[in-house]
């Protein structure tokens, strides 16, 4: 295993340079994943990463001792740095200290859509992104595609929000939602609070996409527009409407109870 003691050592920099910069991810086609279970999970589900890197006080935990050990025994590249160091690395507090650095796959439409999938309009905000991720993957949703101003997939905090989901989608990035539901092989459902069709009231059997949007502002209205249904959540409270995030998990979970009934 390398150590590494300065901050002027081009592999620190160039660590840094990912951990701090969604525009170096890009770039370079790489993440970094932070704490045992991603890094767990990666191994689990699709092999070796690129690098590892650890600070020197977490190799006395068990379960990064036994992450290290099991990747220098497949001649993985393993980094270790000073605490000091590896703080500007990772945006956990208080977390164990171990870091994956893996490619992220670039993923090119090339068939009309005639899987359930959900598609991201603008959203905003990463965790909502993640946990989208998250409860995709749990109802047994495999494919995500995302316009171009949807926060990166692959930066740490959606990662850390997904908690793995990514390892078993496939995320396809920037984009053109429009040609992509104007071409779809299978019905497409947008959500909005201003639907008048109940999402209890829909035939949800079989092959479905979701269409979520904005935070704030929704949906784009030529997607709505060219959506098969748009739907609502009804609701009981008081509250304008439901997070983002809550409301793809109830209705991926409702597809996936009626396909199960």
């Amino acid at each position: 295993m390398k150590l590494i003691t300065s901050r002027d050592n081009p592999l620190y920099k160039e660590l840094k340079h990912l951990a701090g910069s969604t525009q170096a991810r890009r770039k370079a086609g790489q993440t970094l994943l932070d704490g045992v279970h991603l890094c767990q999970s990666y191994l689990q589900l699709r092999g070796l990463p690129l690098r590892c890197v650890v600070s020197q006080a977490s190799l006395a935990n068990a379960e990064v001792a036994e992450i290290v050990a099991r990747l220098e025994t497949d001649r993985a590249d393993c980094v270790a740095v000073p605490e000091a160091l590896y703080a500007a690395l990772s945006q956990v507090e208080h977390g164990v200290g171990i870091l994956f650095v893996i490619a992220t796959p670039e993923l090119a439409v090339t068939a009309p859509l005639a899987r359930s999938a959900v598609l991201l309009d603008n959203l905003q905000d990463p965790g909502n992104v993640g946990s989208i991720l998250r409860s995709a993957a749990a109802a047994g949703i495999t494919e995500v595609y995302c316009s171009a101003g949807t926060a990166f997939c692959w930066s740490p905090k959606v990662l850390r929000a997904a908690m793995g989901a990514h390892f078993v989608l496939a995320i396809f990035e920037s984009v053109d939602l429009a040609a992509l539901v104007s071409g779809a092989a299978i019905p497409v459902l947008a959500t909005s609070g201003y639907a008048e069709q109940r999402l209890y009231d829909v035939d949800l059997r079989g092959e479905r996409a979701w269409l979520l949007g904005h935070e704030g502002q929704g949906v784009a209205d030529d997607l709505l527009a060219l959506a098969s249904h748009r739907v609502v959540i009804p609701h009981a409270g008081q509250v304008e409407s439901l997070n983002v995030a809550a409301c793809a998990a109830v209705c991926f979970f409702e597809h996936l109870r009626q396909n199960q009934g």
